[in-house]
């Protein structure tokens, strides 16, 4: 070994993280099965009020069962650029998996009338925000791990 060379040793190397797959795979997930067995293919159905509170205001404020869902995947959302920060081997997988589940939504947005919603619209840009951050946040992660000497 040279002068410049260094050695880490096993139990202080950093982990490769555990393999998670897309979350926003879960609101397409559910906004398919819901809108095919529930709403018979139309999307109109997700304007439906779950509850309404009354607000200090005077004003109600409702709830419907398309805001619950765009809620849902705002948290995949989350969680999927928490997840981006992982530099490990499985992360780049991770990627891909995260582009074709875009890819999967912006197909069925353009070809399936059941997804002509703004609230799977809605999920669809939160995909391409989660591919995005993904690459963005592994590459600028990726480049301060790279050290010249």
């Amino acid at each position: 070994m040279s002068d410049s060379t260094v050695f880490i040793p096993p139990e202080r190397r950093p982990s490769r993280g555990v393999f998670i797959p897309p979350l926003l795979i879960l609101p397409l997930v559910i906004y398919n099965l819901v809108v095919l067995l529930f709403m018979g293919g139309n999307p109109a159905g997700w304007s439906g009020q779950l509850f309404a509170v009354g607000m200090v205001s005077g004003v109600p404020w409702a709830l419907t069962s398309g805001d619950l869902l765009l809620v849902l995947g705002l948290a995949c959302l989350f969680f999927e650029v928490l997840k981006s920060t992982n530099t490990g081997r499985s992360s780049v997988v991770e990627h891909m998996l995260s582009t074709l589940v875009f890819v999967v939504f912006l197909v069925e947005f353009l070809l399936v009338g059941a997804a002509a919603s703004s609230v799977f619209f809605l999920l669809m840009m939160m995909s391409i925000f989660d591919v995005v951050a993904g690459f963005t946040v592994s590459i600028t992660s990726a480049g301060r791990d790279v050290t010249m000497s």
